[in-house]
């Protein structure tokens, strides 16, 4: 009797979405009348139709590729989008349009598999030595799948406006014209089908603890690695056919259960029906919205705006480990007797890192040492972005500090929590709205998005009684809700859409004086606060009962600090981008050097965060000269090992 309105819901879903294909089906024949549309029936027939059924493939394949997912690794959370195993997969297919266009040709299933297979070797080499632990393979999969998409984003941004359909397409486009992704999807998902059924009883198993499963003859290694491998399969087809379709794969199992799914051979068989019913629906209200208009925002888009929420509303109902391996702020493994000579051979190395991208670079003729008129023809073009980018790094780095010690988190920085995502959408907001903006309104309505998705993340937070688990997965959330949004305006293919896509990757190649000049004013405005909020910052550790007693006023003082966080990472994030991780790394490398005390730590984390991003741009500009990598993905690809490497640490 509790299962009928699930039930009947997803009657009335299925009926919608018959409702809105019969719609796109009578917009093309308007009349009921005897004559013969010859055009609108090939666009019935290879468009409309093809499209219908590929929804439903790429949905229950989806949905699937998440059950098994999910009883595989033990994990309520995983799928291809949460995992990265689609980032990785559309990384491999634009690596091979721009670089072997032939094996898109004959083999794009098999391209795409390497690479979902890829990432999937990575979590499991990550995690397998810790249980499999959700927070691990997630937060991992969060970080690869992060690196994929802007390394994807950087090669369409290097290779020209004929790329800009790639990015459309990537985004997960149902748009057909034929029928063979349906075979290629229907091959996949009947083989896969059939092998789920015969491994019906050994995944049940799963379910239980490992010693249990074993004693009853099952190979649980062998097992795992052929379920992974189905589940593989079925989203790296739907990736090469269509492009990412985020969060489908996450909805449909849980939706399941919620319906009342309890045996895996239930969720086998629920999950695939609602996660055709999801996407074909969702298709169905994305082509209903355009209608005629030719700027579709891509169903794979919609998909995401639906799963950031629905990852937000799943948080309270994880059943995490209430003290895991992440919480806490791990001690300085020594500490510096003296931190004022420390700090001020820091100062010096990284007045020694500028001077050094300053005047070495690499030209027509080789590496050279730029002095005299050579230096003064080079330093127009250098300096403001070498400016901009040290002052970027210390804002992020000083960023990263405060949200560790506002949160109690070594792993919260402005990238892993999607903070820096939130400069995105202010970003977005301002050049669809505002004519020819100017530096300092791009600035504010960065500002404004970091402010607004801060502060609802600390809300959630909040109200999770201090789990730094839940903190980052609402960060991951958010950040997946607001990348959803900036890609739907980047469908547009115009100017701004350009201008997003340069800051995604976080290029600074055209960085200006005038840029550089507000950049370094707001760092010295915003870091210059730093000292009012030093016991501010020794004292939140110590937890919110601690703080009261001491003294401290805990709602202003997080309020203050939350405001100071936002305007660093606005700042720094429109100039280096979302994806620099500078945020995370230098907190941990002060840390790592022995600097204890908060005020100590934050000074060094700033000169340390300064020197990096100097030392990435100048790597940047040198690493593949002629051509330049964009700092934010030259300085993700140093940050991004780091995070992998301490999620990997048994500490």
């Amino acid at each position: 009797m509790t299962h009928r309105p699930f039930t009947l819901m997803w009657f009335v879903v299925f009926a919608a979405a018959v409702g809105l294909c019969g719609y796109q089906i009578l917009c093309l024949f308007p009349l009921a009348s005897g004559q013969r549309f010859d055009l609108n029936s090939i666009l019935l027939f290879n468009s409309v139709l093809p499209r219908a059924v590929v929804a439903l493939l790429s949905g229950a394949a989806l949905g699937l590729s998440g059950a098994l997912l999910q009883q595989t690794l033990r994990n309520p959370i995983a799928d291809p989008s949460t995992l990265g195993i689609s980032a990785g997969a559309q990384l491999a297919m634009t690596a091979a349009t721009l670089f072997a266009p032939a094996l898109m040709d004959t083999t794009r299933e098999t391209v795409a598999l390497v690479g979902g297979l890829t990432v999937t070797i990575m979590l499991m080499a990550l995690s397998w030595r810790r249980g499999l632990e959700p927070i691990t393979i997630v937060l991992a999969g969060m970080v690869v799948s992060l690196v994929a998409m802007a390394l994807s984003a950087t090669l369409i941004l290097a290779n020209g406006e004929y790329m800009m359909s790639l990015l459309i397409w990537g985004s997960g486009s149902l748009t057909q014209e034929g029928w063979g992704p349906v075979r290629a999807l229907a091959f996949t998902l009947l083989v896969t089908f059939a092998a789920c059924f015969l491994l019906i009883r050994p995944l049940e198993l799963l379910g239980l603890a490992d010693e249990s499963a074993r004693s009853l003859g099952v190979n649980l290694l062998a097992l795992r690695l052929a379920t992974l491998a189905l589940a593989v399969w079925l989203a790296t087809t739907v990736t090469a056919e269509v492009g990412l379709i985020g969060f489908v794969g996450l909805a449909a199992p849980t939706l399941a259960r919620l319906g009342g799914a309890r045996t895996q051979r239930d969720i086998l068989l629920a999950a695939p029906l609602i996660g055709a019913a999801v996407l074909w629906l969702t298709d169905g209200l994305v082509q209903f919205t355009a209608h005629e208009s030719a700027e579709m925002i891509p169903t794979g888009v919609a998909t995401a705006l639906l799963g950031g929420p629905l990852l937000l509303y799943l948080l309270p109902r994880l059943n995490l480990p209430r003290h895991a391996s992440v919480s806490g702020q791990p001690a300085p493994s020594r500490r510096i007797m003296y931190p004022t000579p420390m700090l001020a051979a820091l100062s010096f190395l990284v007045i020694a890192m500028i001077t050094l991208a300053l005047l070495v670079g690499r030209g027509p003729d080789g590496w050279n040492l730029a002095t005299g008129r050579l230096l003064s023809d080079l330093l127009p073009f250098r300096a403001p972005r070498i400016v901009a980018a040290a002052a970027a790094g210390g804002m992020l780095a000083a960023a990263g500090m405060i949200l560790q010690r506002m949160t109690d988190n070594p792993l919260a920085s402005p990238e892993v929590l999607g903070v820096s995502a939130g400069a995105g959408i202010g970003l977005t907001a301002v050049l669809f709205t505002v004519s020819n903006a100017t530096t300092g309104i791009r600035l504010a309505g960065g500002a404004v998005g970091v402010v607004v998705v801060l502060g609802a993340l600390l809300a959630v937070a909040s109200r999770q009684d201090r789990n730094p688990e839940r903190l980052l997965l609402g960060g991951l959330a958010v950040g997946a809700l607001c990348n959803a949004l900036v890609n739907a305006a980047m469908i547009t293919g115009d100017v701004r859409a350009f201008q997003l896509l340069a800051w995604l990757s976080g290029a600074t190649n055209h960085i200006t004086w005038a840029e550089a000049s507000i950049t370094v004013a707001v760092a010295a405005l915003l870091l210059g606060l730093l000292p009012l909020i030093f016991r501010w910052l020794e004292i939140m550790p110590l937890g919110p009962d601690q703080a009261r007693a001491i003294g401290l006023p805990l709602r202003t003082s997080r309020m203050a600090l939350t405001v100071v966080a936002a305007g660093l990472t606005a700042a720094a994030s429109l100039v280096v981008g979302p994806l620099s991780f500078v945020g995370l790394v230098a907190p941990h490398m002060a840390r790592l050097v022995g600097f204890g005390r908060a005020h100590h730590q934050v000074l060094a984390a700033v000169l340390i965060g300064t020197g990096l991003m100097a030392g990435a741009d100048w790597l940047s500009r040198i690493a593949s000269f002629p051509y330049q990598v964009p700092l934010g993905l030259f300085a993700s690809l140093i940050g991004g090992p780091y995070l992998v490497w301490l999620l990997h640490r048994n500490r």
